[in-house]
């Protein structure tokens, strides 16, 4: 493809293309926004959700809709997304008397 074909692609077409990362990386950035304000567990288990919406849209999704969510196989990144993303969340739920934030 050339550089004059990516211009005449439009927004529908990248929004096509890299709609399932920009909402991952969007809820992602909610998380990391949750983190930097001291709410480190609110920010964890959004961050884990945020993997969980990835294993989920790679299963769900054709190849050519996923984009850069698509690493490895398909049953590869969901079983890690999804790993990855409930470990997270549950160790955010379940770290209790921890204070990570100054007085």
């Amino acid at each position: 493809m050339t550089d004059v074909d990516s211009t005449r692609r439009g927004w529908r077409a990248v929004l096509a293309d890299h709609g399932a990362l920009l909402l991952v990386l969007a809820i992602a950035l909610a998380g990391m926004q949750r983190v930097l304000t001291a709410h480190w567990r609110e920010g964890a288990v959004l961050l884990g959700g945020a993997m969980i919406v990835a294993a989920v849209l790679r299963v769900m999704l054709p190849l050519e809709r996923t984009g850069l969510l698509a690493i490895r196989s398909k049953v590869v990144d969901a079983l890690l997304y999804s790993g990855f993303g409930l470990v997270m969340m549950i160790l955010a739920i379940t770290i209790t008397r921890v204070r990570l934030s100054a007085p």
